[in-house]
């Protein structure tokens, strides 16, 4: 995702976030500041990183999500932007996936690569002890557009909470 000023390199469209959402990139800003905003539609929370001066450089970055049901969408839109004072600047806009909502205690994910006769049910069953598949369809909401048609050889995002 990039604008003339802004290239972020992670997150990428559709990465499964947590809390704590680490942002790298380059990026040229004036007075070396970016300000990041995170947003479902409903809620905000914003941000800021510091780039360096006003020469093109690589810089890292994170936003912390002070509660695990802050939002109440698991898709949410990261927003960086030059800190110009102009809110209607450039800027680079990335979606992303909330961890946290999709799977309570959600840790992370491993990947899964479908198999002869699996469905999400089956998957489910296996993962989380039962067939409630739908942190595995909100996890990979942007490749199953429907529940009943995944295919052999297809890698899904499987969320873990580690309990």
């Amino acid at each position: 995702m990039t604008t003339d000023n802004i290239l972020i390199q992670q997150p990428q469209p559709f990465d499964i976030v947590g809390s704590k959402i680490l942002i790298a990139g380059t990026a040229v800003a004036f007075e070396g500041t970016l300000t990041i905003h995170v947003s479902d539609g409903h809620d905000e929370y914003s941000s800021f990183t510091n780039v360096g001066s006003l020469a093109l450089k690589q810089f890292q970055g994170h936003i912390d999500i002070p509660d695990d049901n802050a939002f109440q969408l698991t898709r949410l839109f990261l927003r960086l932007a030059d800190d110009t004072g102009n809110e209607n600047g450039p800027a680079v806009i990335v979606p992303v996936l909330f961890g946290p909502k999709i799977l309570p205690g959600y840790t992370g994910f491993r990947n899964y690569t479908v198999q002869p006769g699996d469905t999400l049910t089956k998957i489910a069953q296996d993962t989380y002890g039962d067939g409630n598949f739908q942190p595995i369809l909100q996890a990979n909401q942007n490749i199953i557009s429907d529940p009943n048609l995944i295919f052999v050889g297809q890698v899904l995002r499987i969320p873990r909470n580690d309990t």
